[in-house]
């Protein structure tokens, strides 16, 4: 056999928290019902996500998750934090519904991956295709602890163990530290804060991300990541 389709299923509280998430980030509704049972089916190109409706349904609770395997992970991306800056005014970084920033996933054999928390508190994780570099991998006591840390907080959901564990990196600074790593680090200890609803700690670290000396080329290597560090002091506002 081939050519087969999968489409996950996923749970939400209702089909009206769910639907205009979704076509801001450039999806269409294919098909709606509200009786007998509320079902949505949605589509964006060629993927396609499917809700059914539970008026008592906690999206605190879901377990709700499917795996999406794309080509251009910053592409898409890129369109879904456009998305919600049309449609909220910010890229939501914090709360239900989220999403996180393209990062290399150590318990995903090094793939660059990013998920979005859906307004059901369904994962969707994206991931990209083809065999990740050799030169990404990371070096450093505070780049592996950064790896953990995304572990913890993106694949896991665990956010305080990673804030717990990039807090005692942190604490304890080596010379032999890259500062693009540092900046990295700080950057995403103020995402932590934020789900954490530490807007205050947030403001301050990433305050302290902005003193941190940079070559040009450190710069260069940290643009999406300075875009971002400007996306949360928004969100801290």
């Amino acid at each position: 056999m081939a050519h087969e389709t999968t489409i996950p299923l996923l749970p939400c509280r209702s089909l009206d928290d769910v639907a205009p998430f979704y076509r801001a980030l450039g999806f269409q509704v294919g098909y709606r019902q509200a009786r007998p049972n509320p079902y949505l089916a949605l589509h964006r190109e060629d993927l396609h996500l499917h809700f059914f409706g539970m008026p008592e349904f906690d999206p605190a609770t879901s377990y709700g998750s499917c795996l999406v395997l794309v080509d251009d992970i910053v592409a898409i991306h890129r369109d879904f934090a456009a998305g919600m800056r049309a449609a909220y005014g910010k890229v939501l970084v914090s709360g239900v519904p989220r999403m996180t920033r393209p990062r290399v996933r150590k318990n995903q054999d090094g793939h660059t991956g990013f998920s979005i928390v859906d307004p059901g508190g369904n994962w969707i994780r994206f991931v990209a295709r083809g065999t990740p570099s050799v030169a990404d991998e990371p070096t450093g006591r505070l780049a592996r602890t950064l790896e953990n840390a995304v572990v913890q907080a993106d694949s896991r959901g665990d956010h305080r163990q990673a804030a717990r564990i990039l807090d005692a990196a942190l604490s304890r600074p080596d010379a032999a530290d890259d500062p693009v790593v540092h900046v990295e680090a700080l950057v995403y200890r103020a995402e932590l804060a934020l789900v954490l609803d530490e807007p205050a700690a947030a403001r301050e670290l990433l305050e302290r991300a902005g003193t941190v000396p940079l070559s040009e080329d450190g710069r260069e290597r940290l643009a999406d990541t300075l875009r971002h560090a400007a996306d949360l002091a928004a969100t801290t506002d």
